[in-house]
């Protein structure tokens, strides 16, 4: 469905309209019809792979392997979310019976919010995007669903949503529970937001849009919450310890991590924060080497091409700022050039132009006189979504108050890895504090983050025969609850 900006309100009325009444049939659906459901969406985006990837290529430069392992992912997304929605994980049930006479008995459950809107992501044209993380999250929380496609990859947005409407037409979903539509014009995706059928917000991108989308959700007559991933320098510390060890083979791992996709994750390291000595030559050395040679490769689309290029000129061209690498290659069009930069710490704390994502192959080298100048970088850093400390155990065990500084401003802290590389699981954390995210209480990765489309509710001295299913005294359907400080099934 295609949203035009001359679309009568009334016509975005009666969308909205059929998307509540979904919602309000869905949440009532039992939780093993919804496992189902989102399992066989999963299984039907597999069946489809060689189409889908076909389609992505063409409008995202990515190569086939590469979407390949981010529509398997898409899929184990929805399918484990499914499971999580099936056991009651994200209900965190909680179960207080008085200890004495005349107190009430106290249930509490999580329950759906209601219509949620999600923002196809640049990036990510299957994993963040229609049948994406938010999406899954959205379902297994029993909420309704319209997403907003990405318009630089609407070709495949469009395939997907094929998909999801059929598989929700075969297992006897509610009408509407999904819609697709393309509204790029800003004041209509103002108006979708504002609207008082939607409860909540998923979006990954850039700041500014994530910001703005953010402000209309707050300035709603009733305010809701926008879950928004802006971005991230994710900061790599690296002590002299870890430089003595293994300083070639930390540039390459490192390298690696800047370079895979032209840059092109949330994750990517954006800041290298080192202690100039002999080792750290060694480092730089290698890392200049494999910055220099690495061919470039196209990048997702026009616009996060010319937008590297304005940042990583932006931020080259700052005062102290020296270029280390030239990328060998000719450059052609929408190329990622690699390119790496040095500056002193004292210079880069004073500029806040230099802690700015650049969304790409492109990495500033911190350069610090000792271990007091790193922890000044630290304290200089916003929010992010990892910070990485690379040491010895330790020299590490000798350096918490580094430690404390980098875990108060980030939602993954990593020892002697790299950001890259964010693992589906119940223990993921995939936020962080502000700028990063707009809410550092919850993940967009794993099955936490169904939370996010969910509310607390609970219920005081209600009759069993009143109650949900799920807090009834028979458990019928074997969820995973807190009971008098103990967990049962």
């Amino acid at each position: 469905m295609i949203m035009n900006s001359d679309m009568k309100i009334h016509e975005i009325n009666a969308k909205m309209e059929a998307l509540k009444s979904a919602f309000d049939q869905y949440r009532e659906i039992p939780l093993s019809q919804r496992t189902r459901f989102m399992h066989d969406t999963g299984e039907r985006l597999l069946k489809n792979k060689d189409r889908l990837i076909q389609i992505a290529m063409k409008e995202t430069h990515l190569p086939a392997e590469r979407l390949l392992g981010e529509l398997k992912r898409t899929a184990f997304q929805l399918t484990s979310y499914a499971d999580a929605c099936k056991n009651g994980y994200w209900m965190d049930i909680r179960i207080q019976k008085p200890a004495e006479e005349n107190k009430p008995v106290i249930k509490k459950m999580n329950v759906p919010l209601g219509p949620v809107l999600i923002f196809g992501a640049g990036n990510f044209p299957f994993a963040y995007s229609t049948a994406g993380g938010d999406t899954a999250c959205a379902l297994a929380a029993g909420c309704s669903v319209m997403v907003k496609a990405h318009p630089q990859h609407a070709a495949t947005s469009d395939a997907v949503a094929g998909i999801i409407e059929e598989a929700v037409k075969e297992n006897n979903m509610p009408s509407h529970l999904f819609m697709h539509v393309h509204a790029n014009d800003l004041s209509l995706v103002e108006k979708l937001v504002k609207h008082p059928v939607i409860k909540a917000v998923g979006f990954t991108g850039s700041y500014k849009a994530g910001k703005q989308i953010f402000d209309w959700g707050n300035t709603r007559e009733q305010p809701i919450p926008v879950f928004a991933e802006m971005g991230s320098t994710n900061p790599v510390f690296i002590l002299p310890g870890k430089m003595k060890e293994s300083a070639e083979p930390y540039a390459q791992t490192v390298s690696d991590s800047i370079l895979t996709d032209a840059g092109q994750f949330c994750t990517k390291p954006g800041i290298l924060v080192i202690q100039k000595n002999t080792d750290a030559n060694i480092f730089l050395k290698t890392l200049q080497d494999k910055m220099s040679q690495e061919t470039p490769v196209a990048m997702l689309n026009v616009g996060i091409y010319e937008n590297y290029e304005y940042k990583k000129g932006l931020s080259t061209e700052q005062e102290n700022v020296k270029t280390i690498s030239t990328n060998k290659h000719n450059r052609q069009p929408l190329m990622g050039t690699p390119q790496l930069t040095l500056i002193d710490a004292k210079d880069f704390i004073a500029n806040n132009v230099l802690k700015q994502e650049v969304f790409g192959p492109y990495c500033i080298i911190v350069c610090c006189r000792d271990i007091n100048e790193m922890k000044q970088v630290a304290s200089s850093l916003e929010g992010q979504l990892t910070c990485t400390l690379a040491a010895t155990v330790q020299e590490a065990g000798q350096q918490k108050e580094l430690i404390k500084i980098l875990q108060s401003i980030c939602g993954r802290f990593i020892f002697n890895g790299v950001p890259t590389g964010v693992q589906v699981c119940p223990a993921m954390q995939h936020g962080g504090p502000f700028p990063a995210t707009t809410s550092s209480l919850f993940t967009s990765v794993g099955p936490d983050g169904i939370k996010r489309f969910t509310r607390p509710l609970a219920f005081q001295n209600v009759a069993e025969e009143l109650l949900p299913d799920a807090l009834k005294e028979t458990n019928p359907l074997q969820l995973w609850r807190y009971t008098d400080d103990r967990f049962t099934r």
